[in-house]
Formats: structure tokens, C-alpha cells, sequence
């Protein structure tokens, strides 16, 4: 896996473990950006649509990210964000049970996905917590906790909640690309690219519908893209066949070359060695740091995701005393310190320097002084 490292850009002196949050960019990623810039706008101008591909990508990258989840051809659909696929799924889904009113999730999710199942009126929303899902419509759960990293069990869940005749959404931003992701029994799965992905700022973010739903299933939010024949300019709308149908809109194209520059690594990633670098990276983390902090992840490599988190009740300022002596995680409220591992670029030696200078900052309680006090607008 080290060999991965060469093929992505970090600064000198920083240990980046921030892959949860925004990735590194690809080593290849400017040049793409700059061929889709200079190349191809620059050359065919508009002809780019037919020229360079571009009207196609939501579907020709929705193919070769479709391994990475277990999917196959003409399973998944890249384009929008990751909210906007989230309501698409769930209203999708609850259009397919009309009879059940209730909606379950955990209600630690992303809070995106929760404030756009609450933007769907009518309907109870019931904690995953309480177990109950017979009356249920649709079950919405995060595979890894983005909090804590807590890992949820994909196949036993979903074959639990189909039993129930609901049907099952997975939300897999935290998981894709640190670990062998498999939705292929889910009915539907959303996810973001600019993760462990590396798709870049933006980058845009990937639906999942199985084959079994496409034909059926409703896109609450048809536009121009998803026609049947967009071309024709049809005042009423017919949606398109197959997993185009749950398409939006006009792709964004520059945010798609550095994606692609970054799938192009991807095809190329032995994903069973992923996870196993994943658990060595944070059980060794998890052991360096000790009982100087609670752990607020689960203990076991199997139960969490390839992110480390720990409660400290100044995590914030630690967490920017920290960053500037260049190791970087992120805070998340109230009172979490979060560190995401790539295991495509991070080394063993990143985690002892990030252990290391840590066990400093706490140590010498370096994160007192004044200036970390001060929260950014981006935690």
C-alpha cells in the first residue's frame, strides 16, 4: 500500500489524518482539471458535450465508482450532494411503501440526512434504537458513525430490515473508499466522493438503486437531465429508462475531472488490503495514545471504521493546537477529537508523530493559549 502514497500531494512536515473529511488530492488531479480546462473547453467550447464526453459522466463515472460499493453497471448515478441524493433515496423509497408512514433512523446520522428525512411531511420518524421497523417504510443508517466511527453491521442490518418488508438506505460517506464496501443488498445507497475518495472540494457525491426498484421507484426530483429524450424539449416530462432516470441536472464538469483523476488510482487499489492497513493504522493509534484520552470509538478494529475519536472537554482548542504543530484532525461538537486514516497515503510513522505530539499538547497543555479559543467558521 505505501507505494500509494507517491501518487498524492502532502505537504512536508504535516500528518494528515483528516481523510474522513476531505482527502488529499491525487497527484494527477491538476493535470486533469487543467486537460478539461485547456483541452477540452478550451478546444471544443460547447462541443465539449459531445467531443470530450462530459454529457455522459453522471452515468460513464456512476461505472467505475460502482465496484468501490459493491455495484454493478448501471447501478449507480453520480452528480448533486450528498443531501440531495439522501432525500432522493428516501423519497423514493417511501414511495414504494405507501401504506407505512414511518421513517427510522439513528438520530446520530450526519445531520443532513436527518433534517432532509424531516423535510419529507406525514410521517412518524422513529429512532434505530427501539428496534421496531414491521410499520416501517424505509430504515436510513451511516455504515460508520461520523462522530465516533462506530461500525454498523451492513448485512445483518439490511436482511433484518427487508424481513420487516422496509426497505433499507445506507449512507456510506464514512466508509468508502478506508474499506470494502458491499450495498448490492440494499435498496438504495448515497455517498460523497471527496472523502477517502479524493474527488476534491465539492466533488460530487454518488446514488445507488438497485435494479430492482429503477423501473418503479420515483425521482422526486426529475429535471431536465433525467427525460427520456431531453433533447426533445417535452413541456411534460417522461423519465428515462434504467438509472438515468435518477439523475438531476447538468453535471459539473471541472468537479468530475478531478474525480476521474482520482478513480483512476482507484481502479488500481488492492481494496482487501485496504481495510487490514485500516485496523493496523488505528489499533496502533488507539494503543500509542493510551488512557490519556477516553476513546470515544469502539475498541474493537472490527466494530469501527478507519477513523480513531476521543472525548476531551476543550477538544476544540487541543484539536487547534494540534493542527499547528502539524497534525491534523478535526473537532466535532461538543466534545469529540476525530482522526480519519487513509490507508491508501497514511504511514505507521504518521502515527506515532501524530501520538507523540498529541501526548505533548496534553501534556504541557499547550492548547491553553488564547488564540485557539477563538472557534473558525469550519470546525
Amino acid at each position: 500500500m505505501g507505494a500509494f502514497r507517491d501518487e498524492f500531494v502532502l505537504p512536508e512536515g504535516v500528518v494528515y489524518l483528516v481523510g474522513n473529511s476531505l482527502g488529499a488530492p491525487p497527484r494527477r488531479a491538476a493535470e486533469r482539471v487543467r486537460q478539461a480546462v485547456e483541452d477540452e473547453w478550451g478546444t471544443h467550447l460547447v462541443g465539449g458535450w459531445n467531443e470530450s464526453g462530459w454529457y455522459a459522466q453522471p452515468l460513464t463515472v456512476g461505472d467505475r465508482l460502482a465496484p468501490l460499493i459493491g455495484a454493478g453497471p448501471g447501478q449507480v448515478v453520480v452528480g448533486n450532494t450528498t443531501s440531495i441524493a439522501v432525500y432522493q433515496a428516501v423519497s423514493a423509497a417511501v414511495g414504494l411503501r405507501p401504506d407505512r408512514r414511518v421513517i427510522v433512523l439513528d438520530r446520530s446520522n450526519f445531520p443532513t440526512d436527518n433534517y432532509m428525512v424531516a423535510g419529507l411531511p406525514g410521517y412518524e420518524v422513529r429512532d434505530f434504537g427501539e428496534g421496531r421497523f414491521d410499520d416501517a417504510a424505509v430504515v436510513l443508517l451511516s455504515e460508520v458513525d461520523y462522530r465516533t466511527g462506530a461500525r454498523y453491521d451492513v448485512p445483518e442490518i439490511t436482511a433484518r430490515v427487508q424481513a420487516a418488508g422496509a426497505l433499507m438506505v445506507w449512507d456510506v460517506c464514512h466508509s468508502v473508499g478506508a474499506m470494502q464496501v458491499d450495498v448490492s443488498a440494499a435498496d438504495f445507497a448515497v455517498g460523497c466522493t471527496y472523502k477517502y475518495l479524493n474527488g476534491g472540494p465539492g466533488a460530487p457525491a454518488f446514488l445507488y438503486v438497485n435494479p430492482r426498484h429503477q423501473a418503479e421507484a420515483r425521482n422526486v426530483l426529475p429535471g431536465w437531465y433525467s427525460h427520456a429524450e431531453p433533447f426533445a424539449f417535452d413541456t411534460g416530462f417522461t423519465p428515462a429508462g434504467g438509472i438515468r432516470r435518477f439523475t438531476v441536472s447538468t453535471p459539473h464538469v471541472l468537479s468530475f475531472a478531478a474525480l476521474e483523476a482520482a478513480l483512476d488510482v482507484w481502479e488500481r487499489v488492492p481494496m482487501d488490503q485496504i481495510r487490514a492497513k485500516s485496523m493496523a493504522l488505528t489499533s496502533l493509534f488507539v494503543d500509542l495514545v493510551g488512557d490519556r484520552l477516553e476513546l470515544a470509538s469502539p475498541r474493537d478494529p472490527q466494530r469501527r471504521g478507519s477513523q480513531v475519536s476521543f472525548y476531551h472537554p476543550d477538544g476544540y482548542p487541543v484539536m487547534r493546537a494540534l493542527i499547528d504543530r502539524g497534525v491534523h484532525g478535526d473537532f466535532r461538537a461538543p466534545d469529540i477529537l476525530r482522526f480519519g486514516f487513509a490507508p491508501l497515503y497514511t504511514r505507521y510513522v504518521d502515527v506515532f508523530d501524530a501520538a507523540t505530539i498529541l501526548d505533548e499538547v496534553l501534556e504541557k497543555e499547550l492548547w491553553r493559549d488564547e488564540k485557539y479559543a477563538q472557534r473558525l467558521a469550519v470546525t
